[in-house]
C-alpha cells in the first residue's frame, strides 16, 4: 500500500512541475496559428464570357402631348348685341369667314354721315386750292381747308372700322374650338367671343431629360404615335435652351403636317427620335447590378483576375436582352463579363474564373 501511495505522489508532483513549466500553454497557443494557415480561404470563383461590342442603332422614346400650332382667343372690339352666329363649334372655317355678327345699330348711319362730310370737305378744299392759285384766297385759308379735309378723312376711317368690327371673322384657316356667345348676348369691348385653333400643322410637345438633351437638334426627324393608333412623321422645330426649374427637363416640339387632320389637340403621343448609332454590348438583364452608390452597371474581370465595376446606360432592349453603353467612361470593345457570381464579389477583389459554358460552380463566392 505504501508503495502505491508513493508512486501516485510522484506522478502528481511530476504533473504539477510540467504544468508549471508553461509547456501546456505553449501547445495550446500554437494550435490556432497552424489552423489559420491550413484554413486560408481561396479566391472566389465566378463564371465569365467574352462580350464584343457592336454598332447599335438607337432611338430616344418619350411621351408628349399634341397641341394646336396656333390658338387665339377672339374678343369683341366694339360693344353690341349678338345678332348671328353662323359658325358651328368644331367646324373648319376658312380665313375671313364670319364667326359672330353684332348689331349694326346706328353705325351704318354714322358711316353715311362721315362719307357726306368727307365729300363736302374735298369740294371745299379743291375750291380753296383754285382760289389760292389765283391769289384770291390766302394760304391760311387753304391750310384751314386742308385741315378740315384731313379731319373728315379720319372721321370716315373711324366709322368704317367701327362698322367692320361688327363682324368677328376667322383670322386664319382653322377650327372653331369653342364659341362663348349666343344670339341675344351683349358684349363689351374686350369680352371673349370664341377660341380658334390651327391643327395643320399640329405640334407634339414633350420633355427630354438633361442626360439626352445634348443629342437633340432642331431639324431632326421624329416619328409620333398617338394612343388611338394614328401615326405621323415630323420635324423637331423647337428645343428649349433652359431646363424646367422643377423637373430639370427640356421642352421640345415636333411639328407634323397633319394634312388629313387625323390628329387633334390634347392627345397623348409617343415620340421616337432616331439617334446616331453607338458601340454597345448586348447582355442579359441578369448580369446587371448596383454599385454601393446605387449606380446600375456590370462587373468584369481584368487579365490579372481582378473585378471591376462599370456604370452603364441601357439604350435599347428586345426579347433576347438589353444593349448597354458606358455611362461617363466608354466600355472597352471586348469585356470579360461576369455572368454568374457577380453578386458575391466586390470591385477590386481577386477571383478565379470559369468559362460561362462550363457547369455551374457548386459554391459561388467560396472554395471547393
Amino acid at each position: 500500500m505504501r508503495a502505491s501511495y508513493i508512486i501516485a505522489m510522484v506522478v502528481g508532483a511530476a504533473a504539477i512541475v510540467w504544468i508549471g513549466s508553461g509547456q501546456f500553454d505553449q501547445a495550446t497557443v500554437a494550435e490556432p496559428e497552424i489552423s489559420a494557415v491550413t484554413k486560408k480561404r481561396a479566391a472566389p470563383k465566378v463564371r465569365v464570357r467574352t462580350s464584343v461590342a457592336n454598332l447599335r442603332s438607337r432611338q430616344l422614346v418619350f411621351l408628349g402631348r399634341t397641341e394646336a400650332s396656333r390658338k387665339v382667343s377672339l374678343k369683341a372690339e366694339t360693344a353690341g348685341r349678338i345678332v348671328a352666329v353662323p359658325a358651328i363649334e368644331g367646324s373648319r372655317i376658312e380665313r375671313g369667314k364670319p364667326i359672330v355678327r353684332l348689331a349694326m345699330d346706328d353705325r351704318k348711319a354714322r358711316l353715311a354721315e362721315a362719307e357726306a362730310v368727307l365729300r363736302h370737305r374735298r369740294i371745299e378744299y379743291q375750291a380753296a386750292r383754285e382760289l389760292s392759285a389765283r391769289k384770291f384766297r390766302s394760304k391760311v385759308k387753304l391750310a384751314e381747308a386742308e385741315a378740315f379735309l384731313e379731319t373728315a378723312k379720319a372721321g370716315h376711317a373711324r366709322a368704317s372700322v367701327e362698322r367692320a368690327r361688327t363682324v368677328i371673322a376667322a383670322p386664319f384657316a382653322g377650327v372653331l374650338d369653342q364659341r362663348l356667345v349666343e344670339v341675344g348676348d351683349f358684349v363689351k369691348i374686350g369680352n371673349p367671343v370664341a377660341t380658334f385653333i390651327d391643327l395643320t400643322p399640329i405640334r407634339i410637345a414633350g420633355h427630354v431629360s438633361e442626360l439626352n438633351i445634348g443629342a437633340i437638334r432642331q431639324g431632326m426627324q421624329a416619328r409620333v404615335k398617338l394612343v388611338n393608333g394614328a401615326t405621323g412623321q415630323g420635324v423637331i422645330r423647337f428645343v428649349a435652351s433652359e431646363a424646367h426649374e422643377t423637373t430639370r427637363t427640356f421642352k421640345i416640339e415636333v411639328e407634323v403636317s397633319n394634312r388629313d387632320r387625323a390628329m387633334v389637340a390634347g392627345m397623348t403621343a409617343e415620340i421616337s427620335i432616331p439617334l446616331p448609332p453607338v458601340s454597345a454590348h448586348k447582355v442579359s438583364p441578369a448580369v446587371l447590378g448596383l454599385s454601393d452608390a446605387g449606380a446600375v452597371g456590370v462587373k468584369t474581370v481584368s487579365a490579372a483576375g481582378r473585378v471591376a465595376f462599370h456604370s452603364v446606360e441601357v439604350i435599347d432592349e428586345d426579347i433576347a436582352g438589353v444593349w448597354i453603353t458606358g455611362r461617363g467612361d466608354a466600355l472597352a470593345e471586348r469585356l470579360s463579363l461576369i455572368t454568374v457570381g457577380h453578386e458575391f464579389v466586390k470591385n477590386g477583389e481577386m477571383v478565379q474564373t470559369l468559362p460561362d459554358k462550363d457547369a455551374a460552380v457548386s459554391k459561388l463566392g467560396g472554395s471547393d
